[in-house]
C-alpha cells in the first residue's frame, strides 16, 4: 500500500510529441513505480478554451491515451481516466464555488496571461475564470496529497491548499469532534498514543514544525485506524476540525526544456515538433532540414555549435564524447552539418522504436484501449464517491 497518491492530468491537444514524453511523461512512468498515481485526460479543462471546437477534444482523447500507453505509462499502475465521466469532479467543483471569493480566482498568475495570450479567442467566460477551482477538484476529489508541477504551476497547487484549507474550517467540525479524535488516539496503543499526544502539545503550544511532520509521519504508519479517524486525528494534531479534504503538495519536477526542431522549446504552437508516431522517414526528415549555424553557408566555412538548433538536441541525445567530436567538427569545419546530424537522428529514432511499437499494439486493439479507460473510470469514481459521500454530509446535503 502506497503512502502517498499522485494525481496528474494533461489536455488533449492533439499528438503528443517529444516534448511531452521529455517534460511529463517519463517522469509519470517513473512516479508509477513509486507511488499510488492516477492521471487523466482534463476534457473538461479543455472547453475552458477549445468550447467551439468539441469534435477536435473528442478526436484527440483517444490519440493521447494511446501515445500515453505506447510512451509507458502501464493501466496495471496506475489509474488512467477520463474527467468528463467522473461527474462528481463537477458536483465538487460546483460545492467549492459557493464559498471562493472571486478575489481569489481573479488573482491566479495565469488567468491574465493566458487571455493576453489567447486574446484571439473570447475567454471572458465564467468557465475560463473558474477553471484554477475545476482544477482543484480534480485534486482534492482524490485526497492527492502529490502533484506533479513545474514551477509556474506552483500557484494552483497553492491555491488548492487554501481551498482545501477553508472548506475544512468551515466543515470540518463534526459534531462530538474531540471525543472522537480521543477514541480514536487510543486505537493507535499506548506507546503510539503517548508519541501522538506529545507531537500535538509541542506543534501546538510552541510552533514546532518538525513535530507536525513527524505527527503526520506517525499517522501515515498507522494501519488500524479507518480514513475517518485518520482525518480526525490530522484535524486534532493541527488544533482544527476533521481533515475532509486534503492539502496536497507541489511535487516539482525538474525543469526538462525540450529544444524543437528551430531552437526554442518544442511546442505546437511553434510547429517546431517530432511526434512521437512519427515515421522514420518524417523523423530523419524534419532534423536533416534543421536551421544550423547562420555562419556555416559553405561546408568549408568554421561555426559555433552553441548558435546551432542542432547543438541542443545533441545536449539531451549524445554522450560526452558524440559531443566532443561535433565541438571539434564544428568549430574546424571538420565535420559537416548533415554529418552533425546523424547521430541525432539515429538517437531519436531509437528512442521511438519501443513506443511506436507499443502504439501499433494499441492502434490495432481500440477496443482494448476503450476497455482499459472504462476500468479506470470506474476506479476513479470509486475514490470520487468517497469524497462526495463525506463532503455532502458536512455540508447538510445527505437526505436520506
Amino acid at each position: 500500500m502506497y503512502a502517498n497518491r499522485v494525481l496528474s492530468g494533461m489536455r488533449p491537444t492533439g499528438k503528443l510529441h517529444l516534448g511531452h514524453y521529455h517534460g511529463v511523461l517519463k517522469n509519470w512512468i517513473k512516479l508509477q513505480h513509486e507511488h499510488e498515481c492516477l492521471f487523466f485526460v482534463a476534457d473538461w479543462h479543455a472547453l475552458t478554451t477549445h468550447y467551439d471546437t468539441p469534435e477536435v477534444i473528442q478526436n484527440n482523447i483517444w490519440e493521447m491515451v494511446v501515445d500515453w500507453l505506447a510512451a509507458g505509462i502501464d493501466p496495471a499502475l496506475a489509474t488512467l481516466f477520463i474527467q468528463s465521466q467522473v461527474p462528481e469532479h463537477a458536483e465538487l467543483h460546483l460545492l467549492l464555488s459557493m464559498f471562493t471569493p472571486l478575489a481569489w480566482l481573479e488573482r491566479v498568475p495565469t488567468y491574465k496571461d493566458q487571455q493576453e495570450k489567447l486574446a484571439e479567442k473570447e475567454l471572458s467566460t465564467y468557465g475560463f475564470l473558474g477553471y484554477p477551482l475545476l482544477q482543484s477538484a480534480d485534486i482534492l476529489i482524490y485526497r492527492a496529497n502529490l502533484v506533479p508541477v513545474g514551477e509556474d504551476q506552483v500557484p494552483h497547487i497553492e491555491f488548492t491548499r487554501e481551498i482545501a484549507r477553508r472548506f475544512n474550517h468551515l466543515y470540518g467540525r463534526e459534531p462530538g469532534f474531540e471525543q472522537k479524535a480521543e477514541a480514536a488516539i487510543k486505537k493507535m496503543g499506548g506507546k503510539k498514543a503517548r508519541l501522538y499526544e506529545e507531537l500535538r502539545t509541542r506543534y501546538q503550544q510552541e510552533g514546532d514544525t518538525e513535530a507536525l511532520e513527524a505527527g503526520h509521519a506517525l499517522l501515515n504508519e498507522q494501519q488500524n485506524l479507518s480514513l475517518g479517524d485518520r482525518e480526525r486525528l490530522f484535524g486534532y494534531l493541527e488544533g482544527g476540525g476533521k481533515v475532509i479534504l486534503t492539502e496536497p503538495q507541489a511535487l516539482l519536477t525538474s525543469a526538462s526544456r525540450m529544444p524543437g526542431l528551430d531552437g526554442q522549446k518544442m511546442s505546437k504552437s511553434y510547429h517546431n515538433t517530432i511526434s512521437l508516431r512519427d515515421t522514420p522517414d518524417e523523423v530523419t526528415k524534419q532534423i536533416r532540414i534543421m536551421p544550423t549555424d547562420p555562419a556555416r553557408v559553405r561546408r568549408t566555412d568554421p561555426g559555433t555549435p552553441e548558435k546551432c538548433p542542432v547543438w541542443a538536441l545533441h545536449q539531451v541525445y549524445s554522450e560526452d564524447g558524440v559531443r566532443d567530436w561535433v565541438s571539434v567538427g564544428c568549430r574546424s569545419a571538420g565535420i559537416g552539418c548533415l554529418e552533425c546530424k546523424q547521430p541525432v537522428i539515429d538517437q531519436v529514432l531509437k528512442e521511438l522504436v519501443p513506443i511506436q511499437e507499443r502504439a501499433a499494439h494499441y492502434n490495432e486493439n481500440p477496443t482494448l484501449v476503450r476497455n482499459l479507460i472504462a476500468d479506470g473510470n470506474e476506479k476513479a469514481r470509486e475514490l470520487a464517491r468517497d469524497t462526495m459521500r463525506d463532503v455532502r454530509q458536512v455540508m447538510g446535503l445527505n437526505h436520506d
